[in-house]
């Protein structure tokens, strides 16, 4: 029996290929244990057990970045987070690790090297978080979601995707969403989202431009998120939820997207093969630009910075743009030829080759 211990947390962009690969390798091997490390404080606190997965904890220890007592106290507190990682791949008798970058990764990598216990990691975004850039300096394998993230031996196996968004027939399921959402399945819909929590500009420039894009003869799916400040403006054929549950469903029905550029919504929407309007997200370290460059770059999708994207351009931009069915359609054609489904299966093929101590032969070089 093999024995996984799949490291990350955090956010949803490290919780959910982490679990889209936990789910494959139990459904590959029913007799294997895969066991998670994370944190109290994130996100896999809540959505790991709930999937039927083992989740073990240790300290959340934030690598300091200015000279205060954190920073005086970090070395021993990161000194007992590896310890802790080290007892359990001892005490579980762990085969394997699996890292996903977040807080925990990192001692998880040290710990695994100390071990002589190999690591697979896989990194979601373009431009890489501090652990993952760490840890693939001694990883056994590293798979990347784009081409152009800049990893040592780093290998392209695409985003791992849930299983209902690998096998979407978007065609068998339009009739079925349009029910869900209460629109007309036989009427076009742009689908705008900027996530759980939502995305100010986004929200305010589609409600500010409703009128307008009803008016061409498009319904509207908005998915305006939990910390949504705008009023459902009450059109015949603009449907705002706060959460889209179902979110295949909404993809089912998407002929176009307005969102912002996480690694998984880029992932997700490429391998659907549905054109897109990215509003990267304007604070951080600038990642979901990076997302984003090879879909664009192959004309699926277009770049709009977040201080431009306001009604002015929907109705100057965008309007336009979904007036034009045939360069929808090759722009639905451009994503999906670099779109990935089989991101999973990639993924898990680096781990056996890990395992293995073999090259594998699951992608590219990145």
């Amino acid at each position: 029996m093999t024995t996984y211990l799949l490291a990350g947390g955090g956010t949803a962009g490290h919780v959910n290929p982490l679990l889209a690969v936990a789910d494959r390798l139990r459904e590959r091997d029913p007799s294997c244990e895969v066991l998670v490390l994370g944190t109290a404080e994130g996100l896999e606190s809540r959505l790991v057990p709930a999937r039927g997965y083992e989740l073990l904890t240790i300290a959340k220890v934030p690598f300091p970045r200015r000279p205060n007592r954190a920073a005086l106290a970090f070395p021993a507190r990161f000194r007992r987070s590896i310890d802790d990682v080290a007892r359990i791949i001892r005490d579980r008798g762990v085969d394997v690790v699996v890292g996903f970058g977040g807080y925990v990764s990192t001692p998880a990598y040290l710990a695994a090297r100390s071990a002589r216990v190999p690591v697979a990691i896989h990194e979601a975004n373009a431009k890489p978080g501090l652990a993952n850039r760490l840890g693939s300096r001694w990883a056994a394998k590293v798979g990347v979601a784009f081409s152009g993230t800049n990893l040592p031996h780093a290998e392209l196996v695409g985003m791992p995707l849930r299983r209902e968004i690998e096998t979407l027939d978007r065609a068998a399921l339009r009739d079925e969403a349009a029910r869900f959402f209460g629109l007309d399945a036989s009427g076009r819909v742009l689908l705008a989202t900027g996530g759980s929590l939502g995305a100010r500009r986004i929200n305010h420039a589609m409600v500010g431009s409703a009128a307008a894009v009803t008016d061409a003869g498009w319904q509207v799916l908005h998915v305006a998120g939990g910390t949504a400040d705008v009023a459902d403006p009450g059109l015949d054929g603009y449907r705002m939820v706060v959460y889209a549950d179902r979110m295949d469903l909404a993809l089912a029905i998407a002929d176009v997207a307005v969102s912002r550029a996480g690694a998984a919504t880029v992932s997700e929407l490429a391998a659907l093969g549905i054109p897109a309007v990215y509003v990267p997200y304007p604070v951080g370290n600038g990642e979901q630009r990076f997302n984003a460059a090879d879909v664009v770059g192959a004309g699926g999708g277009i770049l709009v910075d977040d201080a431009d994207f306001v009604p002015a351009w929907v109705e100057g931009e965008l309007l336009p743009l979904l007036g034009d069915p045939a360069r929808l359609e090759r722009m639905a054609a451009a994503a999906a030829s670099v779109g990935r489904r089989d991101g999973t299966d990639r993924m898990i093929a680096l781990i056996d080759a890990a395992l293995g101590g073999g090259t594998g032969d699951a992608a590219s070089t990145a």
